[in-house]
């Protein structure tokens, strides 16, 4: 998993309305009512259909450690999916999004300043702009590097130059050794 990728998801889960159905056997007859079928399930969670159908049935309750992380996973994917696409489009349109990181950022400027990287921590609210980009890379499946410097040059002008205010001759934010990182709407 990525980084970046997992941390805009989390944001968005954080909207939803209602809780996941947690039992196995209820978020698999979710999966089998979201895939039309027990056949399209087994294929995507790599079990078989009987099996499927077990679970649907409460036949078997507990699944084994690596099915219920797959489980989970593919049922998150698919929940609510109006209430994810509304959290995304108001925090790409009006509201922005805010990042919460630990890490080493640095940036290159012209000489005379103090731009070596430094250990920092941050919390920004970054504007919808930059919500927006955020999102359409992880739409088209761009990777975390990619996501990375879109940060990277949000923190720039949104930090380190204040919207165009201060250090106008910046050229580049170095953004490393993320320890903490987190998205929030």
């Amino acid at each position: 998993m990525t980084l970046f990728g997992d941390g805009l998801d989390a944001a968005v889960r954080k909207s939803f309305t209602r809780p996941a159905p947690k039992s196995a056997p209820a978020q698999m007859r979710y999966l089998v009512k979201q895939l039309k079928g027990t056949r399209a399930v087994a294929r995507t969670l790599r079990i078989s259909q009987r099996t499927v159908e077990r679970y649907v049935k409460d036949q078997i309750r507990k699944p084994r450690p690596d099915l219920a992380a797959r489980l989970e996973h593919e049922v998150k994917k698919r929940w609510q999916p109006q209430i994810r696409a509304r959290a995304r489009r108001k925090a790409a349109t009006t509201d922005g999004i805010v990042i919460d990181t630990r890490a080493r950022i640095g940036y290159t400027a012209p000489i005379g300043s103090t731009d070596e990287d430094r250990l920092r921590h941050l919390t920004v609210a970054l504007p919808p702009r930059y919500a927006a980009r955020l999102f359409d890379a992880q739409q088209t499946g761009a990777g975390d590097q990619r996501l990375r410097e879109i940060v990277a040059e949000a923190l720039k002008e949104v930090y380190f130059q204040d919207s165009g205010r201060r250090a106008g001759q910046l050229e580049e934010v170095r953004f490393t050794d993320i320890e903490h990182l987190e998205f929030d709407l």
